[in-house]
């Protein structure tokens, strides 16, 4: 076998093209779009490299056909916020063989070590954790955008080379057109009508205002859990770009008190739905089915994140947007599915909210690492 790194664009082109191969006769696969993957290794279009680094390699058999791909990335900013400074590896693909996975493994391990970390993360993003992130183990059905999708032989692979699982991150469905459990609808009700209490959809108009009412949120809600790092105003505008040719206004919402930004909910129509018959091809021909699918409409949602900020985390703004949502998804008709994803199992309070509005089980992911020797 023979391990190369990507450099040029002939190794950029198999690197894309390794998922391809892998999945090419598993029908819930949807390839992502080319350009999303590039896009994460570009700094001009990835502000994760100003303050890291990061690499890939592609793995070939001796008869030079393409079975394997991985990367590695350093993120200056979270790396030393544990016990041994952490790396990142992730986009592994591989065939089924135990030696090609782990001579991927020790390639993005050596690396790290290189950089001076003593651990790897994986399989995780060169950026935020709401796309490519976490090692599907449960729940093999046709991933939504952004999420990991992998062959379940994966598991072992990571289990047998000495990963352990950091967390897990589940992902509930939510059945568009049966009702909200009668007590939430109630409450819910209650607190859209309470005095002070504002409920907004984003308007594409005022991107920016929205991107700041957003991460005044987030840094506030999230800010006690482990390993904690603010989001910044460029990160989230550099997400809202790329979300604005998916969006649907109506879908997003935010909560204010006394004009006071105090929730958020990111819901986005499934893009996957849309991308599936272009390969990961997003030339003209691609453009033009992606409008044509963008068109005919698609029958998921997928809610990418939710927070809150602390102080107010106890007062039913989340069912307050979700009634909102309803009410201008159920008279569409287009919607059959919310995908909640993802949360993680450490976050009893948004596993709480999925309950309390009947999701039921999707999928899980694992977020897992590998401490050197």
């Amino acid at each position: 076998m023979t391990i190369t790194e990507v450099k040029d664009k002939a190794s950029k082109k198999a690197f894309l093209n390794v998922a391809r191969i892998i999945y090419k006769n598993d029908d819930n696969w949807v390839c992502p779009l080319d350009n999303d993957i590039e896009a994460v290794f570009d700094p001009a279009k990835n502000n994760f490299h100003q303050h890291g680094k990061c690499t890939r390699w592609i793995l070939r058999n001796d008869a030079g056909e393409l079975i394997g791909r991985v990367a590695a990335f350093v993120n200056d900013k979270k790396a030393y916020n544990y016990e041994q400074p952490t790396g990142g590896m992730g986009f592994f693909e591989c065939i089924n063989d135990k030696q090609a996975a782990f001579l991927l493994f020790d390639t993005a391990k050596n690396w790290l070590k290189q950089q001076g970390m003593e651990a790897m993360d994986g399989p995780i993003n060169f950026g935020e954790n709401d796309n490519f992130w976490g090692l599907l183990v449960e729940g093999f059905t046709q991933p939504s955008y952004g999420m990991n999708y992998n062959h379940p032989y994966y598991q072992s692979f990571f289990d047998d080379y000495g990963f352990v699982t950091q967390y897990a991150q589940i992902t509930n469905h939510v059945d568009a057109h049966k009702p909200f459990p009668e007590r939430f609808t109630k409450i819910a009700n209650w607190v859209a009508k309470k005095p002070g209490y504002d409920f907004r959809h984003l308007e594409a108009k005022k991107i920016g205002r929205f991107a700041a009412d957003f991460m005044e949120i987030y840094n506030d809600g999230w800010q006690d859990f482990e390993n904690f790092v603010p989001i910044t105003h460029s990160t989230i505008m550099e997400s809202f770009v790329k979300m604005k040719p998916l969006m649907d206004e109506n879908l997003i919402w935010f909560a204010y008190v006394d004009n006071e930004p105090a929730s958020f909910m990111i819901i986005l129509p499934d893009a996957n739905q849309m991308i599936k018959p272009l390969n990961g091809k997003l030339n003209l021909v691609g453009k033009l089915k992606f409008l044509y699918y963008r068109w005919k409409g698609v029958s998921r949602m997928r809610a990418i994140v939710m927070g809150t900020k602390q102080k107010f985390q106890k007062h039913g703004l989340e069912s307050g947007m979700f009634i909102k949502l309803k009410e201008y998804v159920l008279p569409l008709k287009r919607y059959d599915e919310l995908e909640l994803s993802w949360v993680g199992d450490f976050n009893d309070k948004m596993i709480a909210i999925h309950e309390a509005v009947g999701a039921t089980f999707g999928k899980k992911h694992l977020t897992m690492r590998y401490i050197f020797k």
